[in-house]
């Protein structure tokens, strides 16, 4: 009830001092209609560019897309592109002189009576390939007019949100409408595999680049369902590991060698199924006696929220739930640490039944983290069970288990100017309040920008639960794609008028 007061307390104070703003939203809107094509077609040609962080071999297209951006951002209008080179990407790579791909930094307007909103958000996507169960080609943008949704990788992550605020800008450039804030904006390329480098390199412009920002708004998240929009002020932290097991000098032929030597793959199944069971329970000693414990105070933020079984089944795309109620499902999502096995580098994965024993064999897996898990003393924890699992195996073989990258947990206020000017926004377009939710996934950076700006980040969502982010047949909805992009328009305006950040 009291995030309900504040809502509709700051909604009429702007109202009484703004009703000229809230004028400009029926043209605005209007004109982000009426530019459908060529909002979709700015979409698809970033879907058409393969900018998978992950693969080393697809570097290039990383980079080309990168400057793609930065040529929209110019004929926009936007000042002072720089393409902040973050050097060369740490091990593990294959490359030792493989290079980061570039942060784009930006500006829309300089206006010292302005607010400024730092704008986050990342070009590169998840591996995607027709090969893995995908209904057309990943890297083509897919429109499905019967469910009036578009297809495509990063389509929802995160390359439509990202659009979408370069759509905002030219909806108010084609009104000769004035932007009420001044827009920064931080685009990187290597969000899918650790932000590496942008930490550094928020540390050093928070006193430059950065030095007069206001707030952090990131649209990089989801709703929780599908029907419902949300504002999200929680996440999950991830410190993604791997543990690599190493025998034969070479691939071998069972038929010549299965049952006389030690097989990598045989002990990595063992590790790998000693760290989480069936049910989800993380089997690591130590880890879940990090976790904060629950309180009675938060036990009814998550009765409140809008959101059933049903639409978890959805979401998943099948009835395998753990949970059957609504608090359990989404305390398991959001406030409780996840383990998931991800897969296995170095075995045979194509069709076919290819008689090999793989002579190195590496599994990849995650946890998700919350408050108050530690990530150094977790990682502690991880490494030595992975030693014990298999020093318990008796094997000849080698291992070794390490940690990839990490990124902390973020807890922010919901309750801040820029909260109540987005769920004010929300409103206005959708016709009702926002749930405030947390999320599962992991956006590592920002804690970093509010420690090093001293500020708050804000998530406003444009995707729905569904849309499969990671997934094959990646997807979003036209109504979000547009429903997106009038809610970041009239933010802006709402939070321009807001008092205080």
């Amino acid at each position: 009830m009291f995030l309900r007061f504040v809502i509709r307390k700051t909604a009429i104070t702007i109202g009484k001092r703004n009703m000229s703003m809230e004028a400009k939203f029926e043209p605005l809107f209007k004109k982000i209609d009426e530019l459908k094509p060529r909002f979709i077609d700015r979409l698809a040609k970033a879907i058409e560019i393969p900018a998978v962080s992950s693969d080393e071999s697809l570097r290039p297209a990383v980079v080309k897309k990168a400057h793609y951006i930065a040529d929209e951002l110019k004929k926009l209008g936007f000042t002072d592109i720089q393409m902040k080179e973050l050097g060369t990407q740490p091990p593990p790579v294959n490359d030792p002189n493989l290079q980061l791909p570039p942060v784009i930094l930006s500006r829309y307007g300089t206006d010292a009576n302005k607010k400024t909103i730092l704008i986050y958000g990342h070009y590169d996507v998840q591996p995607a390939a027709l090969e893995d169960g995908w209904d057309t080609d990943p890297f083509k943008l897919v429109i499905d007019e019967q469910k009036q949704l578009m297809r495509g990788r990063g389509v929802t992550d995160d390359s439509g949100p990202l659009k979408g605020w370069l759509n905002v800008v030219e909806a108010h450039r084609e009104l000769g409408f004035d932007l009420p804030v001044n827009l920064v904006t931080c685009f990187e390329g290597m969000e899918e595999s650790g932000s590496v480098g942008l930490d550094t390199l928020i540390a050093e412009e928070a006193d430059k680049y950065f030095k007069d920002v206001d707030t952090v708004c990131i649209s990089d998240n989801y709703w929780l369902g599908t029907k419902k929009p949300v504002l999200t002020y929680g996440l999950r932290g991830c410190n993604y590991y791997q543990v690599t097991i190493e025998g034969p000098g070479a691939d071998l032929h069972s038929g010549i060698f299965g049952g006389a030597i030690a097989e990598p793959m045989v002990d990595l199944v063992q590790v790998l199924s000693s760290l989480v069971d069936s049910k989800g329970k993380i089997l690591i000693d130590g880890v879940m006696d990090m976790v904060a414990p629950v309180t009675e105070k938060e036990k009814e933020l998550y009765e409140k929220i809008d959101f059933s079984l049903d639409e978890m089944n959805a979401a998943s795309g099948s009835e395998t739930c753990l949970y059957k109620n609504k608090s359990d499902i989404l305390m398991h999502r959001w406030r409780f640490p996840s383990l998931s096995i991800h897969g296995v580098e170095g075995a045979f994965s194509a069709q076919g039944a290819k008689t090999v024993i793989p002579a190195k064999v590496t599994g990849k897996f995650s946890i998700r983290t919350v408050p108050d898990m530690n990530s150094d003393k977790l990682d502690k924890l991880v490494i030595e069970h992975c030693q014990k699992a298999f020093s318990a195996l008796g094997s000849p073989n080698k291992c070794k288990a390490e940690l990839i990258h990490n990124g902390d947990y973020w807890i922010s206020d919901p309750f801040n100017a820029s909260f109540t000017a987005a769920a004010q926004a929300t409103k206005t377009v959708y016709g009702v309040e926002p749930d405030f939710t947390r999320e599962g996934g992991s956006i590592p950076i920002t804690l970093t920008f509010e420690k090093e700006l001293k500020t708050n980040c804000m998530l406003l969502p444009m995707g729905r639960g569904d849309d499969g982010a990671h997934s094959i047949n990646e997807k979003l909805d036209l109504s979000n794609y547009f429903g997106g992009m009038k809610t970041m328009a009239a933010y802006l305006h709402y939070y321009a008028a807001a008092e205080g950040k």
